[in-house]
Formats: structure tokens, sequence, C-alpha cells
């Protein structure tokens, strides 16, 4: 059977956009025009965060548990229709404090809290992870996502920072990846597959890449699953 996002839920989700703290979260999010930036993006946010969370709900099992890296409004969606309609745990991590506090204020009524701590410090199994625009963000690895988008400068770039950025990448993948159970599922970018790659292929773990991509309204980048399967298993 397939799930989607029901009304009563879609009700809530519409109550905690209504809740948020526009002005606040402007200069997160844009350090120039964040009033005119949420205006743009407000719906579309919604909208297309629902279909996501239409998508994991058709992928998710009821009851299992699941890690968000760098979550925040986008992941609104996804985070309450698991908890809303699966009865799922989240554990959702992100680094910017002042974000937390107005999302975790929006959701006071709702079974979901934000962390403002590294994911590294997340404890416990999981079977779904969602890292969206995370491994190549470009305020935290300034080095290294130019070079993931294929911009890198060849005057200023310094491999030496890169490197050390590369390293804090890999070290966070072999976290995460450690605390999934297999199978397991992964949300996230399209440009961020090659680092799930690059740790499957380095453990003999297989993996399938699903075909399909979906839009996303805040960050450019596209989502798509990973599934990751037992050891042993073909990737088919």
């Amino acid at each position: 059977m397939k799930r989607t996002v029901t009304r009563h839920t879609r009700d809530r989700i519409e109550a905690v956009f209504r809740q948020l703290d526009y002005e606040v979260l402007g200069p997160i999010y844009c350090h120039e025009g964040g009033e005119e930036f949420w205006r743009a993006k407000r719906i579309s946010s919604q909208r297309l965060g629902l279909k996501i969370a239409t998508a994991l709900l058709r992928r998710l099992k009821s009851g299992g548990r699941s890690l968000y890296v760098g979550a925040g409004v986008a992941e609104l969606p996804a985070l309450l229709a698991e908890t809303l309609e699966l009865d799922r745990s989240v554990e959702a991590y992100t680094l910017r404090r002042r974000e937390v506090r107005i999302l975790n204020r929006a959701c006071r009524s709702m079974p979901v809290r934000f962390v403002a701590k590294d994911a590294l410090t997340a404890l416990g199994s999981f079977d779904h992870l969602w890292m969206v625009s995370v491994l190549n963000d470009p305020e935290t690895y300034p080095n290294l996502s130019p070079l993931s988008y294929g911009r890198a400068d060849p005057l200023s770039f310094d491999p030496g920072r890169f490197t050390v950025e590369r390293g804090s990448v890999r070290r966070l993948v072999d976290r995460c990846m450690k605390n999934l159970t297999r199978p397991g599922l992964i949300t996230t970018s399209t440009e961020e597959v090659q680092w799930i790659a690059e740790w499957c292929h380095r453990h003999r773990i297989p993996y399938r890449v699903e075909r399909r991509s979906y839009p996303t309204a805040l960050v450019g980048d596209p989502l798509c699953f990973i599934r990751i399967e037992e050891r042993g298993k073909s990737r088919g």
C-alpha cells in the first residue's frame, strides 16, 4: 500500500511553518535580503518538502529511527511526517544555535526536537540517514565545496586546507555510516552521493542509488535515495 501525508499531518506542518520567526531566520539563511528570500521560498519549501516526505513514507518502516544531519527549516515536513505518520524516532542535529531555538519554539507541541550539536555526538543505531547539502556546504568547507561543484579557482585553491576538510568529511561519513543498520536508507543530494559510494566501496558494502531525484527549494542540489544493502548482496 502506498503511503501519503495525511491532511491532519499537512495541517500540523503548515501550523509549524506559520509559527517560524522568519525575521530572525532571514540573516541565518541569507546574508542580504533575508525577508525577500523567505517570501519567495516559504511556500515552495513546504510544497517540495511534502513531496519528499511522501517519498520517504513509502520507503521507511514504522517505529524506526532516523538521524538528520544539518537539519533546518527544509527538513521540517520530512521530520514531522516520519513522527506523525510512522511513529518513528528522529534525531535532528545542526550547529546553528539560533535556528535551533526558533525551530524548537515552533515545534513545541510536536514530537520533534532539534539539537545544537555536531552529529558526531549522536549515539545509537538508526535505519535512515538524512544528510543533504552537508558534505559540500560552502560555509563549513570553503575549499572543498567549490571543487565539488567544479568552480575551484586554481590561483586561490589551498590544497592543504582542502586535505583537512576532506578528512573532516570522511570522519563524519564514517561515523554516520557505521551507525546505520543494514539494510538502511540514505537521503542525500546528488552531489554528495560520491562520498557515500566511496565509503561503501572501501568497506565492501553493496549499495544502490535510486534513479529518481527530487527538487529542493532552499538548496540547488536535487535529492535522491541510496539503499544500503546487507554485506554479500549484489547491487542489482
